[in-house]
């Protein structure tokens, strides 16, 4: 008989009398209940299959329109995805938020009580996983054939809770209850080495792991805006085979025995980044890189066969993104499936894996360009190794045929790390192997070709380019800022801006309207209330909606400098006991996690909760100072900040911060940013203009200079009567005893030059203060923020990419 040429698909109605009976079945055949006896959680597990079934409709035709375009297809490599909750994006992307909303009204519930049910996928931490979520947004909203591949993590990073003041790590276990918008597919498992030894069969090298794990897929549908263009996530989890649970040692009474294999092999994925402090969790993270590598080429491989046969083709249909350097592994995973596997010759794998790799580096930090001991590397990945090592040795015969006799040259751009531990570079290997490097701001790429990989800048100039990060104002305004996007939408005749965020320019003559500026106010006022409900809730204090709302969230690292905004903190506790007009009434937000074993920023959010208690229970400056430390930071809690901040804190050092997104979401809200000439602030601060960025601090060659100089801290803040005061302040006890170490960290070294920018990050606020005074003045300066942002758009960031590195068309997906 013939097949119908698409899967027969249940009907999919656009009515709210359709939508109703799709609910009420899925309750039925899903949820084994019905509405008289169905809890909120089978409503609202039952409402996430209704929308699912719509966008599974729209993934079919998607599919069956790729199979037939045969595209070039983008494959982006990322530890992380920070995707936020999906049950509001996918109502929103399939245009059924006012039918749902109609029939749970009309089934005695609200969309907000059942909303809350949905569950923020586990599976990122900060920026990076974030900045992955964004494009895969954009990418399918610009009809891009595209796959996001990661780890599927169990119990995600953590969830973070404040006990006396410290961050106490718990499990999320984000999927305890299910999702529903995660499809396994355990047919699909894929066997993934360990250890062993490498052989030679044939004439050929061939890698016999001792240990073999199985990588099982599962996806989530990423749709498009405004298209019918749904493209997948594919996340992959560790399994045991089934052979790894021993039966006798269970019988015998020894269960822990019985089971170890089991927990050794689904260890892989259980927590993203397991600490690096023990020899164990060094392995394990190498592990979990490898892991990912190795299902994601194989599925790569794959699916390139499942429409073509000549290896010739394979970098013209495929480019492979490696998201910072977690998932570099896959160049030598690739070779070794080319040389070992299909037995293609040696330069010809090269060529083909040069050609098909681009890679994105996020980071100026040393200690985030990531090494691995070669003892470790090859214990665990023998064969991976000597494709390392034959690498390496092509590429230095290069160097030497370049520069001849130029011995340090050639150390330094070594994939192999000598002195003082022989350690394999990962940020080496992924240039060397890619086709296109790019930093993800201005700054940023120069100095990744001035400093961090200059000699490899000057060896290949033109592999070099920028691609500016960007984010979805669907994420971060239409859905997080409901209010703000209506006023806009109302103001622009549509919101057409929501696909093409440059339209936002057509604001900017209404930022000195009486009437624009008072409805701008009401709409930040009414958010401030939302947040104030929240940390009302969840801390106890108090936010005034009247006072500035101050923000710094982000995850917590020391050149983020959460230490410095809680010196200019206990510097304001200072003034306003002395005079209660020293400031506006201000209300300081922090945010964020810290690492587990990074203690030192543990312990800045530590010496935060402390001064916070302090504050907050001083009558002396109660109405005028707030502190509030929110726990548990994530893209749902970033969805109440963002839209209720008036400043956003940006004040990394300078030269520090690759680009930034909270600086791109915050201003896009309306926040006016203080900030130093760092990451993507240099781009932001051009857009909006001087007079509306408070701008402060070292730029990244000042700081670079003091640092190489003759820098003492402890002269210099000693020199500033404020600056002492806050020190002898946390070092007398005001908010507790034992905070030392964290002025140590200042009185010292001061790596990231703190006490050097106090005095102007000071200045800066001061100069806050007196616009905030003036609210038409600073309502002008929200408005002209959001409405020069148009330039932050993921979707811009996406169309960057394309042209300048992935060479990628859109496929236009038919509707049904």
């Amino acid at each position: 008989m013939d097949l119908p040429h698409e899967p027969a698909l249940r009907a999919i109605g656009t009515t709210a009398a359709d939508f109703e009976r799709d609910l009420v079945s899925n309750l039925y055949f899903e949820r084994g209940t019905t509405m008289e006896s169905a809890s909120t959680q089978d409503v609202y597990q039952s409402l996430a299959v209704t929308v699912r079934d719509r966008l599974v409709d729209r993934r079919a035709r998607t599919a069956t329109a790729h199979q037939a375009a045969n595209p070039r297809c983008v494959y982006y490599l990322s530890a992380e995805y920070m995707l936020g909750r999906q049950l509001r994006q996918n109502l929103l992307y399939t245009g059924t938020e006012d039918v749902a909303r109609d029939v749970l009204k009309g089934l005695g519930l609200s969309l907000e009580e059942v909303a809350d049910y949905d569950v923020e996928p586990g599976l990122g931490n900060g920026g990076l996983g974030r900045l992955a979520a964004c494009l895969l947004d954009a990418l399918a909203t610009a009809d891009i054939p595209a796959v996001g591949y990661g780890i599927r993590y169990d119990l995600g990073l953590f969830r973070q809770t404040i006990v006396d003041g410290a961050q106490v790590e718990r499990p999320d276990d984000w999927a305890f209850d299910g999702s529903p918008w995660e499809f396994p597919q355990q047919d699909d498992r894929q066997p993934v080495g360990f250890y062993g030894r490498v052989v030679e069969v044939a004439g050929r090298r061939r890698w016999i792991p001792e240990e073999t794990v199985l990588g099982e897929p599962s996806h989530l549908l990423v749709p498009g805006y405004g298209t019918q263009t749904v493209n997948i996530v594919r996340l992959w989890r560790a399994r045991a085979d089934s052979d790894a649970f021993d039966l006798a040692d269970f019988a015998a009474g020894r269960s822990a025995e019985a089971v170890q294999e089991v927990v050794r092999s689904e260890n892989i994925s259980k927590v993203l980044y397991p600490a690096d402090s023990t020899e164990f969790g060094r392995e394990l993270r190498l592990k979990q890189q490898y892991f990912l590598v190795s299902c994601a080429v194989w599925d790569i491989v794959r699916r390139f066969h499942l429409r073509n046969s000549d290896w010739a083709a394979f970098a013209d249909k495929n480019v492979i993104q490696l998201n910072d350097t977690h998932p570099a592994l896959a160049v030598p995973e690739l070779m070794r499936l080319l040389i070992d596997e299909y037995e293609l010759d040696w330069d010809t794998a090269w060529s083909i894996t040069r050609g098909t790799f681009a890679y994105t580096c996020h980071t100026l930090l040393p200690e985030a360009l990531e090494t691995w001991p070669v003892a470790l590397f090859e214990r665990l990945l023998p064969r991976h190794l000597e494709i390392v090592y034959a690498i390496n040795q092509a590429h230095l015969d290069e160097i030497e045929s370049r520069f001849p006799g130029d011995v340090e040259l050639r150390r330094r751009l070594s994939l192999i790390q000598e002195e003082p531990e022989r350690r394999v570079r990962m940020a080496h290997l992924a240039v060397v192997g890619s086709h296109a490097v790019n930093g993800v701001a201005g700054l940023h790429t120069r100095l990744l070709t001035e400093t961090t990989l200059a000699d490899f800048a000057r060896l290949w100039p033109d592999r070099f380019r920028n691609v500016t990060n960007g984010i979805s104002p669907r994420r971060f305004v239409r859905l997080a800022n409901p209010r703000l996007a209506a006023l806009i939408s109302e103001q622009l005749g549509g919101d057409g801006w929501l696909t093409d965020l440059g339209r936002l320019a057509a604001l900017a003559p209404l930022a000195d309207d009486a009437d624009f500026q008072r409805r701008w106010r009401a709409v930040k006022r009414d958010n401030k209330l939302d947040l104030a409900g929240y940390a009302r809730a969840a801390t106890g204090v108090r936010i005034d909606p009247d006072a500035l709302v101050d923000v710094h969230v982000k995850r917590f690292h020391e050149y983020k400098r959460q230490l410095l905004k809680l010196l200019h903190v206990v510097t304001l506790h200072d003034r306003l006991r002395a005079d209660p007009r020293t400031d506006v009434p201000r209300t300081v937000v922090f945010a964020g996690k810290a690492a587990p074993g990074y203690h030192a920023v543990k312990r800045i959010i530590q010496l935060i909760n402390a001064v916070a208690a302090v504050v907050n229970a001083d009558p002396a400056v109660a109405g005028r100072l707030r502190v509030v430390f929110l726990p548990d930071y994530n893209v749902s809690r970033a969805e109440l900040i963002v839209p209720a901040a008036d400043l956003s804190e940006q004040i990394s050092l300078a030269g520090k911060e690759a680009s930034g997104t909270g600086n791109m979401k915050l201003a896009l809200n309306g926040a006016v940013t203080i900030g130093t000439l760092d990451g993507a602030n240099i781009e932001l601060r051009e857009r909006v203009g001087a007079d509306n960025f408070f701008l402060f601090g070292l730029d990244a060659a000042q700081a670079a200079e003091m640092r190489r100089g003759d820098y003492r801290p402890g002269e210099l803040a000693r020199a500033d009567p404020e600056l002492a005061a806050a020190l002898d302040a946390i070092a007398g006890g005001r908010y507790g005893a034992g905070f030392g170490d964290v002025l140590d960290s200042v009185l010292g070294r001061d790596e990231y030059l703190t006490v050097a920018d106090y005095r102007s990050y000071l200045d800066a606020q001061d100069a806050v203060a007196a616009a905030w005074s003036d609210p038409d003045r600073w309502t002008r300066m929200s408005i002209l923020n959001a409405a020069s942002c148009g330039f932050f758009s993921a979707d811009r960031t996406v169309a960057d990419y394309r042209d300048r590195i992935w060479r990628a068309d859109p496929v236009r997906v038919p509707p049904r």
